[in-house]
């Protein structure tokens, strides 16, 4: 467990899944938090765990660059963390309309890009500040997902890049790329029939989905001093879902043995 103290770690979308995840870990490592969130209930969410808490949405570049000035008027910013973000429905390209697209790529890349630019270029100024972005296992393969996909590889990529611009300024960034995991979001997914837990579990290494509390770990981690020579890298935290991929080929993963060898 990192000592936090004297941190002050803004998260969007932190009202829920890995956001609030991450907010409560935090929280608990006695950094001060900060929740930007659109969602019904997220003020009660941040309210639970002591976060202060902002209606934001973070397409809105006016209403983040404002933000970003009032908090740093305050108790500035040392920690960002963009974990807000929306699902896509697994849409073939000649189906999916140009409006949902565009909202995969305002919420995803438009969004980080606006909170980094805001948050990190203060940080900046400061010399002092860590950022984690939060892409995607959908942005380092392919998948049915032609709106979400490209938008978290292109955070992956901005993150890398605003590593090396920012990095002279003492600012590091990095990014982590969940793989499925346990999120009301999913859970939705789920529930409607778009995805089944069997076929995403068999197509990890683990055989699991990943729990909001592990991808908290890794950003906690990324956040912390404990990482204070890392920046510009990208993270997967997905039960070993990459790895595994490519086994199909040979048939999948084969079973462990019973008997030693």
């Amino acid at each position: 467990m990192a000592d936090m103290t004297g941190q002050h770690a803004v998260i969007t979308g932190g009202g829920s899944g890995i956001g609030l995840a991450t907010a409560q870990l935090l929280r608990g490592q006695g950094a001060q938090v900060t929740i930007l969130d659109l969602a019904d209930g997220a003020d009660q969410a941040a309210a639970r765990i002591g976060a202060a808490f902002h209606k934001a949405d973070v397409t809105d570049e006016t209403a983040i660059e404002s933000l970003a000035e009032l908090l740093e008027a305050h108790t500035p910013p040392t920690i960002l963390v963009t974990c807000a973000g929306i699902l896509q429905r697994t849409l073939r390209p000649e189906v999916l309309s140009w409006g949902e697209w565009d909202r995969m790529i305002a919420v995803h890349l438009r969004g980080t890009y606006a909170c980094c630019r805001s948050f990190g270029g203060r940080m900046v100024k400061r010399r002092q500040g860590a950022i984690v972005t939060i892409a995607s296992v959908a942005g380092l393969g392919t998948g049915p997902l032609h709106g979400y996909g490209p938008a978290k590889a292109a955070i992956a990529h901005l993150s890398k890049g605003l590593a090396a611009e920012w990095g002279p300024g003492g600012v590091r960034v990095n990014c982590v790329a969940p793989g499925f995991t346990e999120t009301p979001a999913l859970d939705r997914g789920l529930s409607a029939g778009a995805l089944r837990a069997s076929r995403l579990e068999a197509a990890a290494a683990l055989g699991r989905l990943v729990a909001p509390q592990e991808i908290a770990a890794a950003i906690g981690f990324l956040a912390s001093p404990a990482a204070s020579g890392i920046t510009g890298a990208v993270l997967p935290v997905d039960a070993g879902y990459l790895v595994a991929g490519d086994w199909a080929a040979y048939g999948g993963l084969r079973e462990p043995l019973t008997d030693t060898p």
